[in-house]
């Protein structure tokens, strides 16, 4: 069974920084794309970064230049270092593992495409 569990998250001040955690089990990180997704009430579900199995990253504009996805693969965890948070980028951060694919695609997948996290919130106050 696939398990993803986060860590990281919480309040910040804008201009901070934060680092959330995604520690996999079941899967290996090395083998399929990884990424982190976000939400916040009433709205869809966002990809905010993706990491391939052989490393090679992609983020959304939003975030690009400030948010940087990493993996450890001998450690089984996907991390996402953000910097220079916005009030805008609070919402709830889901670390996800694709079930199939070494490469990812992850703003034209389905969620069911996917192994989820729970769940961590990050707050940004202005």
């Amino acid at each position: 069974q696939v398990q993803l569990v986060e860590s990281g998250g919480g309040s910040v001040q804008a201009g901070g920084s934060q680092r959330l955690s995604c520690v996999v089990s079941g899967n290996t990180l090395s083998n399929y794309c990884a990424a982190w997704f976000r939400q916040v009430p009433g709205k869809e579900r966002e990809g905010v970064a993706s990491i391939s199995a052989y490393g090679t990253p992609s983020y959304d504009e939003s975030v690009k230049g400030r948010f940087t996805i990493s993996k450890d693969n001998a450690k089984n965890t996907l991390y996402l270092q953000m910097n220079s948070l916005k009030p805008e980028d609070t919402a709830m951060y889901y670390c996800a593992a694709d079930r199939q694919y070494t490469a990812c695609n992850i703003w034209r997948s389905k969620p069911s495409q996917y192994y989820w996290g729970q769940g961590t919130q990050v707050t940004v106050s202005s």
